[in-house]
């Protein structure tokens, strides 16, 4: 019996078919839970993760990590799912996100929103987060879960021996040397967080800089997998100059389905817990960046990033404290 070229060619098609869907539903390996310390009880708790098994999926799955680097990685798909989010059916989303996430709505400025958007890009009342207003204090700048790292020179970043590559993050190598052996902050945005971020300090401010790049997610069951993922993602940032904690980077990294990062600041002096922008759809993260012998950060937030674990923070409230005296700036010797 001969068998023509069409043949072998479908019988090649259907083999590989057979392949990618066995490797498609292999059996993912067993993830350790995000564990986070509640900063006000104390308490260790474990993190609800959206589309856990999706993301799981994508990192540790043959098929899911092939379809990453096609699609979920690419700006194409944020872009795409973003503009969804802005339509006004996608309205039916949001109660079964506010249920499902147990977001309190309490807090938010409004209750009736034109978009999924709209609802997520949600201010707060005015009262909702009130900002340390102390100058020798340093706030967090959004709500989240921080990662606090006294030292980067000598800091392990999220995966043993792994080190946050500083001049990669900021695309500029004479900047980043100004960084070196300073400190450095991370706040990472799930998506049933409030999604608008703010100054952590007062100044005078930089042009933004943009730097193109992926969407990876930022969760850290995908940092478990790639812990360089920050210096691959797309991301912004403007530097901060403060009489007491020097040149301070704000940056923002978009996610996986991060439709955009806003920036709504206007002109070129802010106050500390002023508005600087927001994410649309999705986690994401903000990073700070000081220089060596500017701040000294909370001990509980260090010892939490020592053992492996993340901390609940509120925006507004403190992460840190000037080395530097007031008295020293106004009194020189």
């Amino acid at each position: 019996m001969n068998i023509s070229k069409t043949q072998k060619r479908w019988g090649l098609i259907l083999l590989l078919l057979a392949v990618v869907a066995i490797l498609a539903i292999y059996p993912l390996p067993p993830q350790a839970p995000i564990r986070y310390y509640d900063r006000q009880s104390g308490v260790l708790k474990t993190e609800k993760v959206a589309g856990e098994k999706w993301l799981v999926w994508l990192y540790n799955n043959p098929v899911g990590e092939a379809t990453l680097w096609a699609l979920a990685k690419r700006k194409v798909m944020s872009v795409v799912y973003g503009n969804n989010m802005d339509r006004p059916s996608s309205t039916k989303k949001i109660q079964p996100f506010v249920e499902e996430l147990d977001i309190d709505m309490r807090t938010a400025q409004k209750q009736e929103f034109s978009s999924f958007n709209d609802f997520f890009t949600r201010k707060l009342k005015k009262d909702a987060r009130p900002v340390d207003t102390s100058s020798t204090v340093a706030v967090s700048p959004a709500d989240g879960k921080i990662l606090a790292y006294a030292n980067i020179g000598k800091s392990d970043f999220i995966i043993k021996g792994y080190r946050f590559d500083i001049a990669s993050f900021l695309n500029n190598a004479r900047l980043a040397q100004k960084y070196l052996d300073g400190t450095l902050v991370i706040i990472r945005l799930a998506p049933f967080d409030y999604h608008r971020f703010h100054f952590p300090v007062g100044g005078s401010v930089s042009p933004n800089t943009l730097i193109d790049g992926d969407y990876y997610s930022v969760n850290p069951l995908a940092l478990r997998k790639m812990a360089e993922i920050f210096c691959l993602n797309k991301r912004e940032f403007t530097v901060i100059s403060n009489p007491l904690f020097g040149d301070v980077v704000m940056a923002e990294v978009g996610a996986t389905m991060v439709g955009s990062i806003v920036q709504t600041y206007p002109g070129t002096v802010v106050k500390k817990g002023e508005e600087k922008g927001y994410f649309k759809f999705g986690g994401s993260t903000v990073v700070l960046l000081f220089e060596k012998n500017k701040i000294r950060l909370d001990e509980d937030l260090l010892i939490n990033t020592l053992k492996g674990y993340e901390t609940v923070i509120r925006q507004g409230k403190r992460i840190g404290v000037s080395i530097i005296s007031p008295y020293s700036v106004t009194h020189p010797v």
